[in-house]
């Protein structure tokens, strides 16, 4: 991906975690007026998650803004990291968030209490079209921390939906019940996809391949040079999730002269396009000498 490219991605990334901020900041405001008007509590369950992703909208604004700050003498890589970061500190605020309303959802559940439906009708209509619209405009980020914010959104939107056909239901036939059982519902799924997005930060925190680059294509199409000898201490692991990183060592079979060198270099850059590498660092050497990285366990 070129220079350019990721430049443009970085900046609608971050102008569409802004819209998506203001934009649920406000709604969950009304949410909360709304689940008082209506007692519900899962309109109630929804307010709390819409506040909790725009506090974690604003974070992830924020983090997405510092982190286009370019490297220096304390972080050589740049500050990408901080947008990992971001999209983990959103994940534990979702995650408590979502405990916090089972539990108040089965104390509803042993109480019920009355419901105002037809309210709960127009909130979730609003819902779908904030939440909704605010998904739209987060899915094109790439990064762990845009991705985290498109799917808080797009499963708020789905809770919204549920909420829609509920009051439908319940219009007809006031089953109060319905309401703490539907919360339960949103916020399970919640925990669910936030605990499958934690997996894959923790897995970028621990320098893992990511998982759309496969290593061992990599390693074939560079060995098949024939001045090449043999590779090794090679590492793939991701900044972010998106921009990813390549260092290995070459050993070159003895003869190998610059022009083969460069002509090394340029297929080893041809690769980091093809398979989205932002960065790659290749130490030659060549077989008789020693490599002072080498390991017991490689």
């Amino acid at each position: 991906m070129h220079t350019h490219d990721r430049n443009e991605n970085y900046q609608l990334t971050k102008k569409n975690i802004k819209i998506a901020f203001i934009l649920n900041f406000i709604f969950a405001l009304a949410e909360i007026a709304g689940s008082l008007y209506t007692n519900s509590i899962a309109i109630l369950a929804d307010a709390l998650h819409d506040l909790g992703d725009s506090t974690t909208l604003a974070f992830a604004w924020w983090m997405e803004k510092l982190s286009g700050k370019r490297e220096d003498q304390q972080y050589t890589y740049g500050y990408r990291r901080l947008s990992l970061l971001s999209a983990l500190v959103s994940a534990i605020i979702l995650l408590g968030g979502s405990i916090f309303i089972v539990s108040k959802s089965v104390q509803r559940i042993l109480n019920p209490e009355p419901i105002l439906t037809r309210g709960m009708l127009i909130f979730s209509i609003l819902g779908m079209l904030v939440n909704g619209y605010a998904a739209i405009r987060t899915k094109r980020g790439e990064n762990l921390n845009s991705q985290m914010v498109f799917w808080h959104l797009f499963e708020d939107a789905l809770g919204w939906m549920a909420v829609f056909v509920v009051s439908i239901i319940m219009i007809f036939r006031p089953i109060d019940v319905l309401d703490p059982i539907l919360s339960i519902g949103i916020s399970g799924m919640m925990i669910i996809n936030v605990g499958r997005q934690m997996k894959k930060i923790f897995h970028v925190f621990l320098q893992g391949v990511p998982p759309s680059v496969n290593l061992e294509a990599i390693k074939k199409e560079i060995l098949k040079d024939k001045k090449i000898r043999d590779m090794h201490h090679t590492h793939i692991w991701s900044l972010d999730g998106s921009q990813h990183v390549l260092t290995t060592h070459i050993v070159l079979h003895s003869g190998s002269n610059k022009d083969d060198i460069r002509r090394i270099k340029n297929l080893i850059r041809s690769l980091t396009g093809k398979y989205h590498l932002f960065h790659s660092t290749i130490e030659f050497e060549y077989f008789e000498e020693d490599c002072s990285m080498n390991m017991s366990h490689e």
